[in-house]
């Protein structure tokens, strides 16, 4: 694969060359020169927009592609399809299919499956047996096979005990477990945020205090065992609170946000649209705002798309018989940059999709650099567009953003000596 991109800004705050107009060549797979002008003289492809960027590749640190077991809703080929779309040359894949991942075996069939792919594909391993919170998953063994970190995704561990014994065991082999805050005793039968919204729609909701108290617990564990730990899709001002006091104190904790959550909020649900319904919820406007804050201010590490297939017979239902979640990879650009465009630079934006996902999980961050293997998300910031079915590379159609306007989209995605444009 050889390709010229012209006149592209460098998007990467770890970059000498970030914020930088250039010429990038690409031969064969490798970025062999970067300069302000280079002359197309072998007559390769030429990549070119309006206000077009580049960055390293961006990561998804959280979605769902149901294979084994649920491949109905999505598979390891669609999944990637989607991802590549959404400009990601990297995902993690969480442990909810079936079996769940939680052995060497199921690691290595997810490895084996995608390690020729476009998009890198990186398991995460059960934290428990089968997700059932109850006894630890193989660690050590699926860590060697290729696992990047142990959750059992949006099953929050019911028992401190187990979660003590996880977070000392993962710190003995490096690895980092990821936890969801929910009290499931508080949280039981809500459908929505418990709010004001929930009270006029008649909805049972689901407090910020399900989400603050299960937190504050697994803060306080964490800190009893000085272990390290990632708490996923926080949605509360209350969370954003804790997690920054966590920070002061210098405890090893990282967190991230669901795209969507920056962008919609529980007033949306008047018109019960199921594609909605999300766990964590869509929270008020003060929530939405304090989640910004904490991503300006880095108490929020990581931006995901918590892309979580549904099939129909799941989804088109009455709100309250209707699973839990939406699509993301191929919005999750367009979401946070016209929920946050304003507000937060394409540079921080960046490291949230890009940089501090790989950190955490211990994944070198490609460079635009000279001599590099070319791992390259293009995108524009600017562009205005309007998300429609024939955008969608998933097997599931369940997202609210069909019609939606968008500012910002990716261009497409150069990795593994391909390069794949978007849709």
């Amino acid at each position: 694969m050889n390709i010229l991109i012209k006149s592209a800004k460098i998007v990467d705050s770890n970059s000498e060359l970030n914020g930088k107009k250039v010429d990038i060549l690409i031969e064969r797979g490798i970025i062999t020169e970067i300069k302000a002008s280079i002359k197309n003289e072998k007559g390769y492809k030429t990549i070119e927009s309006n206000e077009l960027c580049v960055s390293p590749g961006w990561i998804d640190m959280q979605a769902r592609f149901c294979d084994p077991g649920f491949e109905f809703k999505e598979d390891l080929s669609s999944g990637i399809k989607a991802a590549a779309n959404g400009g990601f040359t990297a995902v993690c894949v969480m442990p909810n299919t079936e079996p769940a991942l939680h052995s060497k075996s199921q690691i290595e069939y997810v490895v084996n499956k995608t390690k020729d792919q476009v998009v890198d594909v990186y398991p995460i391993g059960s934290l428990s047996y089968n997700r059932e919170g109850k006894d630890l998953a193989e660690l050590h063994d699926m860590k060697l096979s290729g696992a990047v970190a142990f959750s059992d995704d949006k099953r929050p561990v019911k028992d401190a005990g187990m979660l003590m014994r996880a977070l000392q065991y993962a710190s003995n082999v490096n690895a980092l477990v990821i936890t969801f805050c929910e009290d499931k005793s508080i949280s039981h039968g809500g459908q929505m945020h418990e709010g004001e919204t929930s009270t006029r729609i008649g909805l049972k909701g689901i407090p910020a205090l399900a989400e603050e108290l299960m937190l504050q617990r697994n803060l306080q564990v964490l800190d009893y065992t000085e272990g390290r730990m990632h708490v996923t899709t926080v949605s509360t001002k209350g969370s954003v609170d804790l997690l920054k006091k966590a920070k002061a104190d210098e405890r090893n904790v990282t967190s991230s946000v669901a795209a969507h959550n920056l962008l919609l909020d529980d007033s949306k649900l008047f018109d019960f649209d199921s594609n909605l319904k999300v766990n964590p919820p869509l929270r008020s406007k003060e929530d939405l705002e304090a989640l910004k804050k904490g991503l300006l201010n880095n108490t929020i590490d990581v931006i995901v798309s918590d892309h979580t297939p549904e099939d129909t017979e799941n989804k088109e239902l009455e709100f309250d018989l209707a699973s839990n979640g939406m699509i993301g990879l191929e919005t999750m650009y367009a979401v946070v940059n016209t929920a946050c465009h304003s507000k937060i630079a394409q540079d921080q934006l960046i490291e949230k999709i890009c940089h501090n996902p790989r950190k955490i999980l211990g994944i070198e961050v490609p460079q635009i650099k000279e001599g590099q293997s070319a791992n390259i998300t293009l995108f524009d910031p600017s562009t205005e567009w309007t998300f429609e079915k024939k955008h969608i590379q998933s097997k599931s159609k369940n997202t609210p953003f069909v019609g939606y306007k968008f500012k910002g989209k990716v261009i497409g995605i150069v990795n593994k000596n391909e390069f794949v444009a978007s849709k």
